[in-house]
This record gives structure tokens, sequence and C-alpha cells, in this order.
């Protein structure tokens, strides 16, 4: 018999719950795409890119998951017949799938005993369905036969037509399996999670859409499309009978909510994770001032709905911006409390909570951040073939000083500085996206609010190029009607956009040393550090701490720094 070894190797540690999704429908985009993104905020996480080609299988043949976090060895199932090509995270039909984690509650947030984890159970989906309504399908089969062994998760799915949010929590050690529910994101709209469950009350006349559990082996990925597309909204068969059975909810079917049974609003998970939607939300939507203090942390303040109507059609570089927030503008706005310091940073180290005097303080915890591994853009277009539609636009480190380079699903060569074993966490590569862009922004933190000019106008530059370079050659490339020659030229694209990322941030990063070495900020002119003709060094730059810093600086030792009269 032989068996397949599949190995989440993103991840190095266990994940902390701490990721961004959002969520954009075909109607309200602007070409007619639909998006979905995510930010996977580890301190542990390395920002790879995952390629596993399509294969045909023998009876018999099975795949060895290890957990997603511990990486250690959780179940072996049977394959199916045929599984699909994927890198990262869609596949080569254009299916794409995100997570933020939330646990939920005790004891269901530890996951059945054995079975498949969130990792793996996106992967595993991603091989083995085409679209949305398949993945919800193979997840519910998945993990009805194999049992989940993780806790509450809520997935972004997208294919080229359709987007929608699953929410699922396993039912610990009462029962095999899990209880979820799954809503199409209504065309027009825009939805996001960010570590909280999301889905409140729900329609419940469309139960009979799935059947009940299927308990054998599944042994094919040509799993039926379900032919119903009036059907919005649907969910596992005991979602509610299990929380009664349990004395986790007692009122009526009708005003059963997921999310405040499996997974109740807390401060944290207002202030630290709804407020996360309430950012992008507000930055793409009208008045939404109204859930400012709900996000802040009062659950008794207007509740932020599911999804809203963008004021405007969204683009794929709206989508990469609306990832790229501190809360700006906002009474949470990370750039003007003290502890932004003098060049106002809108990073915080860990830990999140502190005390001081016998109170609880937090700082804000931002879509944007420090400890992110990895994020992405997926598009997904039903006007094109689909190894050409589907572009997962990848970025690595800290989602505000990133770049998101354009990789097509049906490449079969990913390019060398996001390759798998290309450096680790433990491990430096000089030749890894993940520490050229962590070298930048770490020295960025340094001196914020300068620095940060540089590298946005340098993103600005590579992303814009990047955008427009995928539209012109997606037009060329949809006449070809050769499979080879067209992969073979998204492979030379994909690889030839991210070669010219990793030299300009390489001249970039040099660039920033000499500008700012030592406090100092020099003049650059045409890219070049500005020098007398005889090549001195000139126009260097001393630029004091702001007044209030000084402020902060005398009252803590103005005795001592007082300077005496001669």
């Amino acid at each position: 018999m032989k068996k397949i070894i599949l190995i989440a190797l993103l991840a190095v540690g266990i994940p902390a719950m701490a990721c961004t999704n959002l969520i954009v429908s075909k109607g309200a985009s602007a070409d007619g795409s639909t998006f979905i993104t995510y930010a996977a905020d580890s301190h542990t996480r390395y920002g790879q890119l995952r390629y596993c080609p399509a294969a045909d299988h023998q009876p018999g043949e099975t795949l060895k998951l290890y957990n997603y976090g511990s990486l250690k060895f959780q179940i072996e199932i049977p394959q199916p017949a045929h599984t699909y090509q994927v890198v990262g995270f869609i596949n080569e039909h254009q299916l794409a799938i995100g997570e933020t984690t939330w646990g939920g509650i005790s004891p269901l947030d530890k996951g059945n005993a054995e079975g498949i984890d969130y990792g793996n159970l996106i992967y595993v989906t991603l091989q083995r369905a085409r679209n949305c309504r398949e993945a919800i399908r193979v997840m519910h089969e998945l993990v009805s036969t194999y049992g989940y062994a993780d806790g509450g998760e809520s997935f972004s799915l997208a294919d080229p037509n359709e987007v929608w949010i699953f929410e699922i929590t396993s039912k610990g050690p009462y029962e095999k399996g899990a209880v979820w529910v799954a809503r199409r994101i209504p065309d027009g709209y825009i939805s996001g999670h960010a570590n909280q469950a999301r889905i409140t009350t729900f329609p419940q006349e469309t139960k009979k859409w799935l059947p009940k559990a299927m308990h054998t082996t599944i042994s094919s990925s040509h799993i039926t499309l379900i032919d119903r597309p009036e059907v919005e909204c649907v969910y596992s068969e005991d979602v509610i009978s299990f929380a009664k059975k349990h004395n986790l909810y007692n009122g009526t079917d009708a005003d059963f909510s997921y999310a405040d049974t499996y997974n109740p609003l807390t401060f944290s998970g207002l202030r630290a994770c709804e407020a996360r939607v309430y950012s992008m939300f507000r930055r793409c939507a009208d008045d939404m001032k109204r859930y400012e203090l709900f996000a802040m942390g009062d659950k008794y303040a207007e509740r932020l709905p599911l999804w809203v109507k963008p004021n405007r059609k969204l683009t794929v570089k709206d989508c990469m911006e609306l990832m790229r927030d501190h809360f700006e503008d906002t009474p949470m706005d990370m750039t003007l409390d003290v502890g932004a310091g003098p060049f106002h940073c809108p990073y915080r180290w860990r830990p999140m909570d502190f005390e001081v005097d016998g109170k609880k303080y937090i700082h804000e915890r931002a879509i944007s951040t420090q400890q992110t591994g990895f994020s992405f853009v997926a598009q997904c277009r039903s006007w094109l073939p689909s190894k050409l539609g589907g572009v997962i636009w990848f970025g690595v480190d800290d989602t505000y000083s990133t770049v998101y380079c354009p990789i097509y699903c049906g490449t079969t060569q990913v390019p060398v500085c996001f390759e798998e074993g290309n450096g680790s966490m433990s491990r430096y590569s000089e030749t890894a996206a993940f520490w050229l862009f962590n070298r930048v922004s770490n020295f960025c933190y340094l001196r914020y609010d300068s620095m940060i000019v540089d590298v946005r106008r340098v993103q600005g530059e590579l992303e814009s190029d990047f955008i427009g370079d995928e539209a012109a050659h997606s037009r060329r490339w949809a006449q070809e009607d050769n499979e080879r020659r067209l992969v073979g030229e998204l492979n030379r694209f994909s690889n030839q956009q991210a070669e010219k990322m990793m030299r300009r941030w390489r001249e970039l990063d040099q660039l920033l040393l000499m500008k700012y070495i030592d406090g100092n900020i020099k003049t650059v002119e045409n890219g070049r550090i500005k020098t007398t003709p005889t090549g001195v060094v000139t126009g260097i730059k001393q630029p004091p701490y702001p007044a209030w810093f000084y402020r902060l600086i005398i009252d803590d030792r103005g005795g001592t720094l007082e300077a005496k009269e001669d």
C-alpha cells in the first residue's frame, strides 16, 4: 500500500489566534472578481508558499496528516482517485480558502480526540474540491468521517462566482465530528472575520441541502456539484440540537445564534477581534461610525453586521490596502498615543495586556502587525481559463510594508524567494523574501514615520507595475489554447515578478541603511545619496524629537538634564 505524507511546513510551532480575513463578492468588485484576503499572524510562523501538484492515485493509497501547528502525526486517510494542484491557499480551479481561529468554549476548543486539524482541513479540501459548494461538502464529510481535532474556526471560501463564510467547532469529548454553519455572502456585499465567530442567527429552511454524514471512505474527489444556486445557507444537522443536549443553549430554534452559543462575545473578542473587521468595513462602507462603541468593547452597543455594502467597487489594490490598517483616524489610532514613541511607530511588542497600579490595560491589536508570517489577496475571475484566472497575490511579513507579488494558480514553479525550505524561523537565508522583508521592516521600526515613506513609495511602484503587467498579460494569454505553453508563460511571469521584487527590495534595504544611519537623514536624489562633486555627503538633516517627547524627558529627568548657565 502506497502512502503519501502531507506535512504542513508553513508553520513551526503552535500558531497564535491572530489572523484577519476580508471577503469580497463578485458584485462588490470593480472587475467582477471575487476576493478573499488572509494575514497569517504568529510570532513563530515563517512565510513560505507551499506547492502540491495534481496527482492520480491508485486504490489503497493513503495520506498521512501531520498537525499544522505541532507537526505531530495526526491521522491517515484514503486518497481519492484524483487530487488537484494547490499553490499556497488556492487550487487550479480557483478555489481559495483562508481562516481565522477563535477557539471557542471549553471543552469544545480542544477538538475531538482524533481527526483532522484546521490547517489540514484547508489543504485536503483544496486538493479535492473545485468550488465553494463542493468545499463545504468535502469539509462536512471529512470531519464527519474522521473527526475534527481542533477548536473554533472561521473559513473564507472563494471561487470565481461566489464567496462564503464557514464557521465550525468540534464536539469536543462528547461526539465525533463538528457543528458548523456556512453562509454565502450576498452579491454586492463584503464580509470579514478576525478570530471571533460572526454568524449569529441564520435561515433554517434549507437544512436538507446536505445529507446526513457519510461515515464511509471518501473514494472520489469528484463530488457531485450541488446544483441549487438559490441556497445561501447550510449547516450541520445537529448544530442546534447538540447545543441543547449539552446545555449550551435553551432557547427556541428560531432564535439560535451560532456565534453567541459557541463563541460568546467578551471584551477581548470585541476590542482585539471584531475591531479589526470594523476597521475594514469603516474604510469602504458608509454609516460605520455607529458601530465604533461595539468595536471598542461595548457588547451592548449596536452589533457589527455580518456583511456590509461597500460605497464603491473594490479593486485588488483596495483589498491590499484594507489589510494595511492601524486604526488610523479612530480613537484606537496606534500612531498617536505615547506608546508609538517619538516617531509614531504603530506597533507594540507583546504582551498585549499589562497592569499598572492594580488596573488592567491593553495595547490595540490592529490588522497590520509586526508578527505576520505571510499574507495574501486571492483573486478569482470567471471570464478567464482557470489556471490563468486565479491569482494569489502573496507577501511576507508586516502587511503595511510587504509587497504583494502575483502568483498564478496554474503556476508549477514557485519563485525561489517563497520556496519551501528556503530558510526558516531559525535559519537565515539571503534568498528568502521573509528575511529580506523583515530586515527592512525591523529597521523601519526605529524611525518609523520617516522611513516608512521610502518603503511605501517603492511598495507602491512595484505593486502598481505588477497589477498593470498582470492584467495586460492575462488579456493576451486568455487566447492561448496550448495548456503547456500557457503554464510555461505563467511560471516565467510569476518568477520574473518575484525576482524583480527581490532586486528592488535589496536596493531599498541598502539605501535605507545609508540614508538613516546613526539617526541622521541624508538627502536622496535620483535614488542616490546626495554628495558634493568631490564625493562628500551633503544635505544631512538631524530633525529634533517632537515637543511632547521632550516634555516627557523633562518630566522624568529634567533636574538632571537641565543645562546650567555659564
